[in-house]
């Protein structure tokens, strides 16, 4: 399994020790054993044409064993410097709002999944480690087990930590109709984007 590397911004190399706990390498993702998703596409496509999400949003979906679509929520970063706690705080809010938590079980049931969409190309960036730190911990806190992190740039979609990409939909396309010949189920609960929520984690 082999990874890409973005150059290092000088706003990474400026970032604390303390934050620097809080983001997960590509390698620690790997040894995660994150479970893999059946049909990557189709989850992707789904959500990006629920959410249609542009750089800088995110897509955060909680999934039932079967790999269908349980609930999912998008908003959009504001903050100038990722920091894990921060996401994870973020992530753990919306997981609040649109899907009751599972913490009475011994073993998670359903899977939490991050599409991320932003700007550059599809190698891991710090800023990708510190939403796998926050996706992580935003599960274990929800009672969900931790599931893909994708990101979503011009050319295209990216499991990071699995290989399987493709280059539609992308970043700038527009969303694609569902097609499946089942009866479609019903629909999940989302929420909308609510791009105030890391302000409101921030103050307190």
């Amino acid at each position: 399994m082999t990874f890409g590397f973005a150059p290092s911004s000088a706003a990474s190399l400026s970032t604390s020790a303390t934050s620097a706990n809080r983001v997960l390498e590509p390698g620690e993702w790997a040894a995660a054993g994150i479970p893999l998703l059946r049909n990557p596409r189709e989850v992707v496509s789904g959500l990006h044409s629920r959410h249609h999400p542009r750089p800088e949003t995110a897509v955060v979906a909680v999934l039932d064993p079967d790999d269908r679509l349980r609930a999912s929520a998008s908003f959009t970063r504001r903050q100038s410097q990722a920091d894990g706690w921060m996401l994870r705080n973020a992530l753990l809010a919306q997981l609040r709002r649109v899907i009751p938590h599972d913490l009475r079980r011994r073993t998670p049931v359903r899977t939490a999944v991050l599409l991320y969409c932003r700007e550059g190309d599809t190698r891991w960036t710090e800023e990708d480690g510190a939403w796998m730190w926050g996706l992580r911990d935003a599960c274990t806190l929800h009672g969900l087990r931790c599931g893909a992190y994708i990101t979503l740039t011009q050319d295209g979609w990216q499991v990071l930590g699995e290989g399987r990409g493709g280059r539609r939909p992308s970043a700038d396309s527009a969303p694609e109709p569902f097609a499946t010949s089942e009866a479609p189920p019903p629909p999940p609960r989302t929420g909308g984007v609510s791009s105030d929520v890391l302000r409101r984690v921030a103050a307190r």
